[in-house]
């Protein structure tokens, strides 16, 4: 029986969410599956990945074969290259507590990296709304300074018209008793 680590392909339509398991390669990709090893969430940025880190080491010592995206997972979380480190060592190259320390080493790495676009991520986010503030900003003073000139052209108008109805009414009370 072969063994592929693979997706299994949950969530709703256009919201996908997958759990990566241990399966018979014959067996449908939503199918039977002998282990479930981790999910994997790619809606998020960066990428939800949870992953049993033991287990998958254990399917891929055993031979199981990962599929190109599962690949790609257990290359991000560093299992593949445990299982290098672990070569290694059988093969005499190095130690164990020298591959250790390299995966150590190599995790630190990696997990500075996700902070630093983490950050990344959330510094973006705040100036991109900082900008969009500053821009509605600028559109209301401007709505209120057209909103101001129209008032004070209607008030005015209005003083005009009001001055215009005292004149019409001066000069018709002047022209009334000479009328009489």
């Amino acid at each position: 029986m072969a063994v592929k680590i693979r997706l299994a392909r949950h969530g709703k339509k256009g919201y996908a969410f997958y759990h990566i398991v241990a399966a018979d390669s014959r067996a449908p990709r939503d199918g039977k599956f002998i282990e479930k090893l981790g999910t994997y969430n790619p809606n998020t940025n960066p990428a939800t990945i949870d992953l049993n880190f033991e287990q998958a080491l254990g399917w891929l010592l055993k031979g199981a074969q990962p599929t190109d995206t599962c690949r790609a997972i257990l290359s991000y979380k560093g299992v593949l290259y445990k299982k290098h480190l672990l070569g290694g060592v059988a093969k005499g190259a190095f130690t164990e507590t020298e591959a250790e320390a390299r995966f150590n080493k190599w995790l630190e790495a990696k997990n500075g990296k996700i902070e630093a676009k983490t950050n990344k991520i959330a510094t973006d986010a705040k100036s991109a709304e900082k900008a969009r503030l500053a821009a509605e900003a600028k559109i209301n003073e401007e709505r209120a300074k057209a909103i101001a000139e129209k008032k004070a052209e209607a008030a005015k108008a209005a003083e005009e018209a009001a001055a215009a109805a005292a004149e019409e009414a001066a000069a018709e009370a002047a022209e009334a008793p000479a009328a009489e």
